[in-house]
């Protein structure tokens, strides 16, 4: 028997000035559905939800709910400026008596429903509207971003409630963990046309690749038909000007189609430069302790960070992550005790709250304005780890475009903000990066590449995060806060200190298993002896690494090799040159790396 779909779009178009954000799109949502909705950030996923709710009218086609059906929407930043408190406004709409419904999400989510709107966080914004829409408990959730600013035990909860409920809903995360462990079926915003699979998040990346490496390969056999026509034409066409005008209709149909295709967006052209190298002692803190009045931040607390270091702090929110920080790069003072900083430290912070953007100003303004960027007499210009570069030219390799570049920063979206960050950091030469929350927002790609270049950077990473994928995949060791001044330092990223929490428990609680902690079990299963999931994330992915930059050294030195070079084109001899000896030296370091896995992990097995 045939399902009635909760909800249908029909023939949807929807333009904003410019080219189509889409385009006689077709969609069905049916009961029970589990949906992620992916893209790149930018490429219309919280319009196209918008549609799907009803808060923007397309310019063209039909939006049809089932009757009786009640469709719930939370957008990313809710507006609770009619409220006095949190709970007024997750128990407005609901019938009378209904209270405790929200109380039930309230204490899962540990939210405090007393807490006043206009001192409010967003983490508690987002809480609040989370409990409003659990309560109102509709047939169709659509969430657009419902993990960010929640720490890793509400987004754990919250995954829970998910799991068991019967409605159907469609979600929009940059946390691929929550993603991979609720879904059922994806969608996929590419270019102004959405694509479903009947899979769930976990198979995307697959999916994805296929569709572009068919695209290119159509695009090639497209590229060469028009090139062997063309020469036809050419060639031939005195000859047979009247019998074949059909043929080069057809040549221009032809250029008219690849014409018409949207180009594919790249991947941000990110890079931390690593400066000169720090001393190998980076961070010494001793006996360091922190309270405000009553409340209790940190105990006496040791830790010693050493030049590579790739160090993760974990936590619920409000058990003073960001205070221990600052307090290890000297941004606050401890109570008690000492923090000393190794010689040579060249700082970059990435901040959550992205202080260091002026709303009102200019994506060029910005940069611009920024004094470690500013270029003297050059208004148009940024310096880039020490050399001038056209404002313009470095946005586009953060992917803004030329339009964007003199709109102002409050348009941009969540994950445009924080490439606009990475940006200002990734300017600048470093040798210790501190990373708050760095994967807010950001896109499926970008995330990607940002955990790689951490990988391969050449200096001392801090950082905190709730995204439990991106710490196994980052962190080599994991500084857990647990409230109460309580701080633990585990081996490994996240998989790795649930596993030794857990057989360090004396008394353990048995708990559901969650396909997330069997995937943990099955990846941990696989470790080799004595690596940490991250440093066996890492041995698996240096043989690609080590391949890819053996290609690019063969290319540059084939470049290199035509003797006219240096002459005719002295600056791309320059950049040649520079980019092989860059190339040479990651080379040999990332094969210094594999042998001393390889060897660690043999020496393990005795």
């Amino acid at each position: 028997m045939a399902r009635i779909p909760l909800l249908q779009m029909n023939d949807i178009s929807l333009t904003f000035g410019g080219d189509p954000v889409f385009d006689g799109l077709d969609l069905v949502v049916q009961p029970q559905d589990r949906v992620a909705l992916v893209g790149r950030n930018g490429s219309g996923k919280s319009t196209l939800m918008k549609v799907m709710a009803g808060l923007i009218e397309a310019d063209t086609g039909t939006r049809v709910l089932s009757p009786g059906v009640s469709v719930g929407y939370m957008e990313q930043h809710p507006d609770l400026s009619a409220f006095e408190t949190l709970g007024d406004f997750a128990v407005s709409g609901l019938e009378p008596g209904q209270d405790y419904l929200v109380a039930r999400v309230a204490e899962g989510l540990k939210m405090n429903l007393d807490a006043p709107v206009g001192t409010a966080s967003g983490g508690e914004r987002r809480r609040a509207a989370l409990a409003k829409l659990l309560a109102e408990a509709p047939d169709l959730m659509l969430l657009d971003e419902p993990t960010n600013h929640l720490d890793i035990q509400a987004i754990q909860w919250l995954e829970e409630e998910f799991s068991t409920t019967r409605a159907g809903f469609v979600l929009i995360s940059h946390d691929r963990a929550f993603l991979r462990n609720l879904t059922r079926a994806t969608l996929w915003v590419d270019r102004g046309q959405v694509r479903r699979q009947e899979k769930g998040f976990e198979h995307f990346e697959a999916w994805r690749d296929k569709a572009w490496e068919e695209e290119d390969l159509n695009r090639h056999k497209l590229n060469r038909k028009i090139k062997s026509e063309a020469r036809w034409a050419v060639e031939g066409i005195s000859a047979r000007r009247k019998r074949n005008q059909g043929r080069l209709r057809e040549l221009g149909k032809l250029r008219d189609e690849r014409s018409s295709q949207i180009k594919r967006q790249g991947a941000a052209e990110m890079v931390f430069e690593a400066g000169p190298k720090s001393g190998r002692r980076v961070i010494e803190a001793q006996g360091i302790s922190k309270s405000y009045g009553d409340k209790r931040i940190l105990n006496e607390f040791d830790l010693r960070v050493m030049r590579g270091d790739r160090i993760a702090l974990v936590g619920p929110n409000g058990t003073g992550k960001t205070t221990l920080l600052k307090m290890l790069i000297g941004q606050e003072e401890p109570d008690t005790g000492t923090v000393l900083l190794g010689t040579g430290i060249e700082l970059a912070v990435f901040d959550q709250n992205r202080s260091t953007l002026v709303e009102d100003d200019s994506l060029w303004d910005n940069l611009t304005g920024d004094p470690e960027m500013r270029v003297s007499g050059k208004a148009d210009q940024v310096m880039v780890r020490g050399a001038p570069k056209h404002v313009v030219g470095y946005l586009k390799e953060f992917l803004f475009d030329e339009a964007q570049a003199r709109a102002p920063v409050r348009s941009l979206s969540g994950g445009e903000k924080a490439r606009l960050i990475l940006a200002k950091i990734m300017a600048r030469q470093s040798n210790l990066l501190v990373l708050d929350e760095p994967t807010n927002d950001l896109d499926v790609e970008t995330l990607d590449l940002l955990q790689d270049i951490l990988g391969s950077y050449d200096g001392t990473a801090i950082l905190v995060s709730h995204d439990r994928d991106f710490l196994d995949r980052v962190a080599l060791r994991t500084i857990a806060m647990e409230g109460n001044g309580k701080a633990q330092i585990y081996p490994g990223g996240w998989s790795d200190y649930q596993a030794q929490k857990q057989s360090d428990d004396a008394t353990p609680v048995a708990k559901k298993k969650t396909k997330s902690s069997d995937k943990s079990s099955a990846q941990r299963a696989d470790v080799k002896p004595g690596l940490s999931f991250t440093e066996q994330h890492r041995l698996e992915a240096l043989p690609a690494e080590i391949d890819r930059l053996t290609a690019e050294i063969a290319k540059l030195e084939e470049f290199l090799m035509d003797p006219k070079l240096f002459t005719d084109a002295p600056l791309k001899f320059k950049k040649a040159t520079e980019g092989l000896t860059e190339r040479q030296q990651k080379l040999a370091q990332s094969e210094e790396e594999w042998m001393e896995l390889e060897e660690k992990a043999e020496a393990a097995k005795g």
